[in-house]
């Protein structure tokens, strides 16, 4: 009776042993369900903290390019202000001049004797002509030219045998700083 009940007893061990192993497995299907299911979780979040890193990046990229941009243009219209500056420092100054020089030609054009002081002073304003032309200034040509608008301002306009719209003759010089005009030419037109 004994070995019985010590085969029974050895069955519920085994039938519990069983039993245990059968709920492990399902615990551990369970447990792999559970820990696939928390995996494809946080691979779903890193894919989105993926993206949206990505999409950091781009946005920081694009911003980068842009800045590079606006800075690329901001530099070139510094220099081109600087250049612009420096062409047209001396603008002021020579505009000042240009009533000087006036006076020279109209006291040399006045001048009785062509003697010593009258080479002097025409020595002089050579020399200064040809400082101010070496910073930029020229003379407007505009004798036997037709007339334009912006190097010309008409103060007379005469009969003439020129074709009409030609410039007869200059009352005041007109000059130009590099390309811009800084004083037009007073000038008499054909009719």
């Amino acid at each position: 009776m004994e070995d019985r009940e010590k085969v029974e007893g050895e069955e519920t061990i085994e039938d519990e042993e069983l039993v245990e192993e059968e709920e492990s497995v399902e615990d551990e299907e369970l447990n792999e369900e559970e820990l696939l299911s928390r995996l494809e979780d946080e691979l779903a979040e890193k894919e989105e903290e993926l993206a949206k890193k990505e999409e950091e990046i781009k946005d920081l990229t694009d911003s980068l390019l842009r800045l590079r941009a606006d800075f690329a243009n901001y530099k070139r219209r510094i220099e081109k202000e600087k250049e612009s500056t420096i062409a047209y420092a001396l603008e002021g100054l020579m505009s000042d001049l240009l009533p000087i020089l006036d006076n020279f030609e109209r006291a040399m054009d006045s001048a009785e004797e062509k003697g010593g002081f009258y080479e002097g002073v025409n020595m002089i304003y050579e020399q200064l002509l040809e400082v101010l032309s070496n910073n930029g200034l020229q003379e407007i040509e505009c004798v036997g030219k037709p007339f334009d608008p912006n190097l010309h301002h008409a103060v007379f306009t005469e009969e003439s045998e020129e074709e009409e719209g030609t410039v007869l003759e200059a009352v005041q010089k007109g000059y130009l700083l590099k390309d811009k005009v800084i004083r037009p030419s007073m000038v008499k037109v054909a009719k």
